[in-house]
């Protein structure tokens, strides 16, 4: 029997989609395929959440790259896309009856360092405390890399055995289940997780 509930943040508790970010700004077109691309799709963005590169390294190299007129933008993107403090529908009312039945509930997310400022500022921040959230930028490592799993499971002790990570990217759950955790894919689908979670023995409602 699973005890213990591990979440992704970004595509599972908190909305993360960047066409709709850069889209909320007005900006269409060739302007949102440059931004999309060398914001959040060049492999500083994964430097960044990996802790390679801090916040003003980030925008050092990159913001240099972009026509003067989409660098505003491409600062509220790179910094301010978690200011509209937007969650997966239904996923605060699962957290809750998770704790409420008495299963840890743990944070293991690629994120920047950003993420100490605003991620507290989210409602559903306070499901998980403080002590179970796991940032890849503190580990400098990224899933799917085998050791952030390694490294998140010695830090709490915990038996993987006993795990069920839930993320919306299939490659990270697939090392997380290399790493001996039971591991679900999060579609944006709350009833289906609701009935994987509920065929692993965790009990939650319909």
């Amino acid at each position: 029997m699973k005890q213990n509930v591990v979440f992704d943040m970004g595509g599972v508790l908190v909305v993360w989609d960047p066409d709709r970010f850069i889209r909320d700004l007005g900006i269409a077109g060739e302007d949102a395929a440059v931004l999309k691309r060398e914001v959040y799709g060049n492999a500083d963005w994964a430097m960044m959440d990996r802790g390679d590169l801090t916040p003003g390294e980030f925008a050092r190299r990159v913001f240099p790259r972009l026509p003067e007129r989409l660098r505003d933008a491409a600062e509220r993107l790179a910094f301010h896309w978690a200011d509209a403090r937007l969650e997966v529908p239904g996923m605060r009312g699962l957290l809750d009856e998770l704790r409420e039945a008495g299963y840890p509930l743990y944070l293991l997310s690629n994120a920047s360092l950003q993420h100490h400022d605003y991620w507290p500022k989210y409602a559903i921040a306070d499901r998980i405390g403080p002590e179970r959230v796991f940032i890849s930028a503190d580990a400098n490592l990224l899933k799917p890399e085998p050791a952030i799993y390694e490294r998140f499971l010695a830090r709490y002790g915990l038996d993987p055995m006993a795990c069920v990570f839930i993320d919306d990217n299939p490659i990270n759950v697939l090392y997380g289940r290399r790493a001996g955790m039971d591991g679900i894919v999060f579609f944006g689908d709350v009833p289906r997780l609701r009935r994987e979670l509920r065929e692993r023995g965790i009990g939650v409602a319909e």
